[in-house]
Protein backbone atom coordinates (compact mmCIF):
# COMPACT_ATOMS: atom_id res chain seq x y z
CA UNK A 1 0.00 0.00 0.00
CA UNK A 2 1.39 2.97 -0.84
CA UNK A 3 0.92 6.06 1.49
CA UNK A 4 0.94 9.93 0.43
CA UNK A 5 0.77 12.98 3.13
CA UNK A 6 1.04 16.38 1.90
CA UNK A 7 -1.85 18.28 4.17
CA UNK A 8 1.20 20.98 5.40
CA UNK A 9 4.77 21.51 5.45
CA UNK A 10 5.70 18.02 4.94
CA UNK A 11 5.91 15.96 1.65
CA UNK A 12 5.68 12.45 2.58
CA UNK A 13 5.44 9.05 0.75
CA UNK A 14 5.22 5.83 2.43
CA UNK A 15 5.10 1.61 1.42
CA UNK A 16 3.39 -0.21 4.14
CA UNK A 17 2.78 -4.22 4.06
CA UNK A 18 -0.40 -5.16 5.56
CA UNK A 19 -1.28 -2.09 7.56
CA UNK A 20 1.72 -2.68 9.93
CA UNK A 21 5.33 -3.37 8.37
CA UNK A 22 6.86 -0.10 7.25
CA UNK A 23 9.28 -0.55 4.16
CA UNK A 24 9.60 2.58 3.22
CA UNK A 25 8.46 6.10 4.89
CA UNK A 26 10.28 8.95 3.58
CA UNK A 27 9.30 12.87 4.85
CA UNK A 28 10.79 15.65 2.87
CA UNK A 29 10.51 18.47 5.83
CA UNK A 30 9.87 22.05 5.27
CA UNK A 31 10.61 23.58 8.33
CA UNK A 32 13.56 25.38 8.14
CA UNK A 33 11.79 26.81 4.50
CA UNK A 34 8.75 28.26 6.86
CA UNK A 35 11.21 29.16 9.75
CA UNK A 36 12.12 32.59 9.02
CA UNK A 37 8.50 33.23 9.13
CA UNK A 38 7.72 31.95 12.14
CA UNK A 39 5.07 29.62 10.85
CA UNK A 40 3.94 27.74 7.33
CA UNK A 41 2.97 30.12 4.25
CA UNK A 42 0.70 28.25 2.31
CA UNK A 43 1.80 29.21 -1.04
CA UNK A 44 4.94 28.45 -0.16
CA UNK A 45 4.54 25.28 1.03
CA UNK A 46 2.05 24.09 -2.21
CA UNK A 47 4.89 25.01 -4.15
CA UNK A 48 8.16 22.75 -2.37
CA UNK A 49 5.10 20.08 -2.57
CA UNK A 50 5.20 20.35 -6.25
CA UNK A 51 9.08 20.70 -6.21
CA UNK A 52 9.26 17.35 -4.38
CA UNK A 53 6.43 15.17 -4.89
CA UNK A 54 7.89 13.14 -7.53
CA UNK A 55 11.60 12.50 -5.90
CA UNK A 56 10.40 11.66 -3.00
CA UNK A 57 7.52 9.47 -4.30
CA UNK A 58 10.20 7.34 -6.50
CA UNK A 59 12.67 7.33 -2.79
CA UNK A 60 9.83 5.86 -1.07
CA UNK A 61 9.35 2.73 -3.85
CA UNK A 62 13.34 2.57 -3.88
CA UNK A 63 13.85 2.41 -0.69
CA UNK A 64 10.86 -0.65 -0.12
CA UNK A 65 12.47 -2.29 -3.08
CA UNK A 66 9.18 -2.15 -5.33
CA UNK A 67 8.00 -0.81 -8.33
CA UNK A 68 4.45 1.27 -9.00
CA UNK A 69 3.29 -2.52 -10.39
CA UNK A 70 3.56 -3.36 -7.26
CA UNK A 71 1.53 -1.76 -5.56
CA UNK A 72 -1.99 -2.65 -4.81
CA UNK A 73 -3.82 0.70 -3.47
CA UNK A 74 -2.97 4.28 -2.97
CA UNK A 75 -3.87 6.07 0.18
CA UNK A 76 -3.81 10.10 0.40
CA UNK A 77 -4.87 12.57 2.85
CA UNK A 78 -7.73 14.55 1.49
CA UNK A 79 -8.80 16.92 4.57
CA UNK A 80 -8.03 18.61 6.67
CA UNK A 81 -5.33 20.49 5.69
CA UNK A 82 -3.82 23.20 3.63
CA UNK A 83 -5.97 23.47 0.26
CA UNK A 84 -3.33 24.14 -2.09
CA UNK A 85 -0.78 21.25 -0.29
CA UNK A 86 -3.70 19.02 -0.38
CA UNK A 87 -4.66 19.03 -3.88
CA UNK A 88 -0.71 18.59 -4.77
CA UNK A 89 -0.71 14.95 -2.63
CA UNK A 90 -4.28 14.24 -4.06
CA UNK A 91 -3.02 15.27 -7.75
CA UNK A 92 -0.14 12.47 -7.58
CA UNK A 93 -1.99 9.66 -6.02
CA UNK A 94 -5.10 10.08 -8.28
CA UNK A 95 -2.30 10.32 -11.24
CA UNK A 96 -0.62 6.45 -9.65
CA UNK A 97 -4.20 5.03 -9.04
CA UNK A 98 -5.72 5.93 -12.51
CA UNK A 99 -2.25 5.05 -14.73
CA UNK A 100 -2.43 1.27 -12.60
CA UNK A 101 -6.17 1.09 -12.55
CA UNK A 102 -5.98 0.22 -8.59
CA UNK A 103 -7.96 1.61 -5.28
CA UNK A 104 -7.62 5.64 -4.39
CA UNK A 105 -8.52 5.49 -0.91
CA UNK A 106 -9.25 9.14 0.73
CA UNK A 107 -8.28 9.22 4.16
CA UNK A 108 -8.96 11.88 6.85
CA UNK A 109 -5.88 13.49 8.40
CA UNK A 110 -7.00 13.10 12.21
CA UNK A 111 -8.22 9.46 11.14
CA UNK A 112 -4.67 8.81 10.16
CA UNK A 113 -3.24 10.41 13.59
CA UNK A 114 -4.92 7.44 15.39
CA UNK A 115 -3.75 4.69 13.09
CA UNK A 116 -0.18 5.50 13.79
CA UNK A 117 -0.87 3.37 16.86
CA UNK A 118 -1.80 0.67 15.08
CA UNK A 119 1.78 0.89 13.60
CA UNK A 120 3.23 -0.08 16.78
CA UNK A 121 0.87 -2.39 17.49
CA UNK A 122 -1.80 -4.04 15.22
CA UNK A 123 -3.89 -6.08 16.81
CA UNK A 124 -4.64 -3.22 19.87
CA UNK A 125 -8.03 -4.12 21.80
CA UNK A 126 -11.53 -1.97 21.61
CA UNK A 127 -13.25 0.12 23.14
CA UNK A 128 -10.38 2.69 22.77
CA UNK A 129 -9.49 6.21 23.92
CA UNK A 130 -7.72 8.30 21.88
CA UNK A 131 -5.98 11.86 22.49
CA UNK A 132 -4.85 13.61 19.36
CA UNK A 133 -3.01 16.66 19.83
CA UNK A 134 -1.45 18.31 16.99
CA UNK A 135 -0.90 21.92 15.74
CA UNK A 136 -4.38 22.24 14.14
CA UNK A 137 -6.61 19.74 16.69
CA UNK A 138 -7.16 18.61 20.34
CA UNK A 139 -9.62 15.85 19.97
CA UNK A 140 -10.47 12.99 22.60
CA UNK A 141 -11.92 10.01 20.60
CA UNK A 142 -13.51 7.16 21.49
CA UNK A 143 -13.34 4.61 19.27
CA UNK A 144 -15.46 1.40 19.45
CA UNK A 145 -13.97 -0.78 16.53
CA UNK A 146 -11.91 0.23 12.90
CA UNK A 147 -13.65 3.32 11.29
CA UNK A 148 -16.63 3.83 14.70
CA UNK A 149 -15.76 7.18 16.40
CA UNK A 150 -17.51 9.31 19.03
CA UNK A 151 -15.89 12.44 19.22
CA UNK A 152 -16.09 13.36 23.61
CA UNK A 153 -14.25 16.65 23.69
CA UNK A 154 -12.20 19.46 21.43
CA UNK A 155 -10.59 22.49 21.66
CA UNK A 156 -13.06 25.11 21.42
CA UNK A 157 -10.14 27.52 20.53
CA UNK A 158 -6.92 27.46 20.09
CA UNK A 159 -5.21 23.38 19.67
CA UNK A 160 -2.31 22.56 22.23
CA UNK A 161 0.58 22.70 19.37
CA UNK A 162 -0.47 26.09 18.12
CA UNK A 163 -0.43 27.64 21.24
CA UNK A 164 3.66 25.97 21.40
CA UNK A 165 3.83 27.31 18.11
CA UNK A 166 2.41 31.43 19.40
CA UNK A 167 4.26 31.02 22.61
CA UNK A 168 7.78 30.30 21.30
CA UNK A 169 7.19 32.57 18.57
CA UNK A 170 6.97 35.60 21.40
CA UNK A 171 9.87 33.77 22.90
CA UNK A 172 11.93 34.46 20.28
CA UNK A 173 12.03 30.50 19.85
CA UNK A 174 11.22 30.12 16.62
CA UNK A 175 9.08 27.36 14.32
CA UNK A 176 8.21 24.86 15.32
CA UNK A 177 7.47 26.14 18.99
CA UNK A 178 7.02 22.42 20.33
CA UNK A 179 10.84 21.23 20.09
CA UNK A 180 12.30 24.38 21.46
CA UNK A 181 10.34 24.45 24.41
CA UNK A 182 10.34 21.30 25.44
CA UNK A 183 13.91 21.54 25.27
CA UNK A 184 13.85 24.31 27.43
CA UNK A 185 11.74 23.31 29.73
CA UNK A 186 14.32 20.24 30.72
CA UNK A 187 16.47 23.33 32.37
CA UNK A 188 13.49 24.96 34.39
CA UNK A 189 11.20 24.76 37.12
CA UNK A 190 7.46 24.25 36.30
CA UNK A 191 6.59 25.26 39.78
CA UNK A 192 8.69 28.82 39.62
CA UNK A 193 5.89 30.19 37.35
CA UNK A 194 2.62 29.30 37.51
CA UNK A 195 0.16 29.51 35.21
CA UNK A 196 -3.96 29.12 34.63
CA UNK A 197 -5.22 26.15 33.42
CA UNK A 198 -8.71 25.92 32.10
CA UNK A 199 -11.53 23.33 32.39
CA UNK A 200 -14.44 24.92 31.62
CA UNK A 201 -17.80 22.99 33.30
CA UNK A 202 -17.74 20.31 35.17
CA UNK A 203 -18.12 17.09 33.80
CA UNK A 204 -16.69 19.06 30.26
CA UNK A 205 -14.34 16.95 27.83
CA UNK A 206 -13.53 19.99 25.73
CA UNK A 207 -10.35 21.90 26.15
CA UNK A 208 -9.31 25.99 25.91
CA UNK A 209 -5.70 26.97 25.81
CA UNK A 210 -6.36 30.51 24.38
CA UNK A 211 -6.51 31.98 27.80
CA UNK A 212 -3.07 30.71 28.62
CA UNK A 213 -1.80 31.94 25.88
CA UNK A 214 -2.64 35.01 26.61
CA UNK A 215 -1.21 34.93 30.75
CA UNK A 216 2.43 33.90 28.96
CA UNK A 217 2.03 37.07 26.95
CA UNK A 218 0.81 39.07 29.05
CA UNK A 219 3.31 37.91 32.16
CA UNK A 220 6.02 38.12 29.52
CA UNK A 221 4.96 41.62 28.67
CA UNK A 222 5.17 42.48 32.12
CA UNK A 223 8.16 41.37 33.14
CA UNK A 224 9.70 43.35 30.22
CA UNK A 225 8.65 46.14 30.80
CA UNK A 226 8.92 46.56 34.72
CA UNK A 227 12.77 45.72 33.76
CA UNK A 228 12.41 42.11 35.77
CA UNK A 229 14.89 39.29 35.05
CA UNK A 230 12.87 36.77 32.95
CA UNK A 231 13.95 32.65 33.22
CA UNK A 232 13.36 31.60 30.13
CA UNK A 233 13.20 27.86 31.46
CA UNK A 234 11.19 28.45 33.55
CA UNK A 235 8.72 30.15 31.78
CA UNK A 236 8.68 27.63 28.94
CA UNK A 237 8.41 24.59 32.10
CA UNK A 238 5.61 25.96 33.13
CA UNK A 239 3.53 26.61 30.14
CA UNK A 240 4.40 23.34 29.16
CA UNK A 241 3.05 21.85 32.73
CA UNK A 242 -0.59 23.81 31.91
CA UNK A 243 -1.29 22.17 28.97
CA UNK A 244 0.03 19.20 30.27
CA UNK A 245 -1.85 19.00 32.94
CA UNK A 246 -5.16 19.38 31.52
CA UNK A 247 -4.31 16.98 28.90
CA UNK A 248 -3.88 14.33 31.15
CA UNK A 249 -6.83 15.82 33.43
CA UNK A 250 -9.44 15.36 30.63
CA UNK A 251 -8.26 12.19 29.36
CA UNK A 252 -8.40 10.53 32.69
CA UNK A 253 -11.53 11.96 33.65
CA UNK A 254 -12.72 10.20 30.35
CA UNK A 255 -11.12 7.08 30.96
CA UNK A 256 -12.76 6.51 34.42
CA UNK A 257 -16.20 7.06 32.81
CA UNK A 258 -15.80 5.51 29.46
CA UNK A 259 -13.58 2.31 30.66
CA UNK A 260 -11.24 1.69 27.66
CA UNK A 261 -9.42 -1.51 27.10
CA UNK A 262 -6.51 0.80 26.34
CA UNK A 263 -5.53 4.50 25.68
CA UNK A 264 -4.18 6.20 22.98
CA UNK A 265 -1.69 9.03 22.13
CA UNK A 266 -1.58 10.57 18.79
CA UNK A 267 -0.56 14.16 16.92
CA UNK A 268 2.65 15.96 16.57
CA UNK A 269 2.39 17.12 20.59
CA UNK A 270 2.20 13.37 21.18
CA UNK A 271 6.21 13.70 20.48
CA UNK A 272 6.09 15.67 23.92
CA UNK A 273 7.96 13.22 26.50
CA UNK A 274 6.72 15.30 29.35
CA UNK A 275 3.26 14.85 27.97
CA UNK A 276 3.75 10.46 27.32
CA UNK A 277 5.55 10.15 30.21
CA UNK A 278 3.34 12.07 32.71
CA UNK A 279 -0.26 10.37 31.11
CA UNK A 280 1.72 7.07 30.94
CA UNK A 281 2.34 7.46 34.67
CA UNK A 282 -1.02 9.00 35.83
CA UNK A 283 -2.82 5.91 33.74
CA UNK A 284 -1.00 2.87 35.25
CA UNK A 285 -2.09 4.55 38.44
CA UNK A 286 -5.42 3.69 37.82
CA UNK A 287 -5.03 0.28 35.62
CA UNK A 288 -5.00 2.09 32.22
CA UNK A 289 -2.48 0.92 29.64
CA UNK A 290 -1.04 3.69 26.92
CA UNK A 291 0.18 3.28 23.85
CA UNK A 292 2.17 6.58 22.24
CA UNK A 293 3.79 5.76 18.62
CA UNK A 294 7.63 6.60 17.98
CA UNK A 295 8.04 10.53 17.41
CA UNK A 296 8.51 9.59 13.87
CA UNK A 297 5.40 8.50 13.32
CA UNK A 298 3.09 11.01 15.62
CA UNK A 299 3.96 14.16 13.74
CA UNK A 300 2.94 14.23 9.86
CA UNK A 301 4.00 11.17 7.74
CA UNK A 302 2.93 8.72 5.23
CA UNK A 303 3.47 5.26 7.01
CA UNK A 304 -0.07 5.99 9.22
CA UNK A 305 -1.75 7.69 5.78
CA UNK A 306 -1.09 4.39 4.55
CA UNK A 307 -2.24 2.16 7.22
CA UNK A 308 -5.61 3.76 7.89
CA UNK A 309 -6.07 3.46 4.53
CA UNK A 310 -5.40 -0.51 4.54
CA UNK A 311 -7.91 -0.73 7.29
CA UNK A 312 -10.63 0.92 4.44
CA UNK A 313 -8.94 -0.92 1.67
CA UNK A 314 -10.00 -3.99 3.79
CA UNK A 315 -13.86 -2.83 4.41
CA UNK A 316 -13.79 -2.14 0.20
CA UNK A 317 -13.97 1.67 1.01
CA UNK A 318 -12.66 3.09 -2.27
CA UNK A 319 -12.82 6.56 -3.35
CA UNK A 320 -13.79 8.23 -6.64
CA UNK A 321 -10.87 10.22 -8.77
CA UNK A 322 -13.62 12.85 -8.62
CA UNK A 323 -11.90 13.13 -4.89
CA UNK A 324 -11.80 16.51 -4.02
CA UNK A 325 -9.63 18.39 -1.06
CA UNK A 326 -11.23 19.57 1.96
CA UNK A 327 -9.68 22.06 4.02
CA UNK A 328 -11.93 22.24 6.91
CA UNK A 329 -13.11 18.52 6.61
CA UNK A 330 -14.26 17.02 10.24
CA UNK A 331 -14.03 13.18 11.00
CA UNK A 332 -16.90 11.19 10.91
CA UNK A 333 -17.68 10.77 14.63
CA UNK A 334 -21.30 9.70 15.99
Amino acid sequence: MLGIETSCDETAAAVVEDGFLVRANIIASQADLHHKFGGVVPEVASRRHLEVINPVLQEALTEAGIGFQDLHGVCVTYGPGLAGSLLVGLMAAKTVAFALDIPLIGVNHLEAHIFANFLVEPNLPFPLLCLVVSGGHTDLILISRYGDYRLLGRTRDDAAGEVFDKVARVMGLGYPGGPPIERLSRDGNPTAVTFPRAYLEEDSYDFSFSGLKTAVINYLEKARRAGREINPADVAAGFQQAVVDVLVDKTMAAARVHRPARILLAGGVAANRTLARELKRRAAAEGFEVTVPPPVFCTDNAAMVACAGYYRYLRGEFSSLNLNAAAGLALDCS
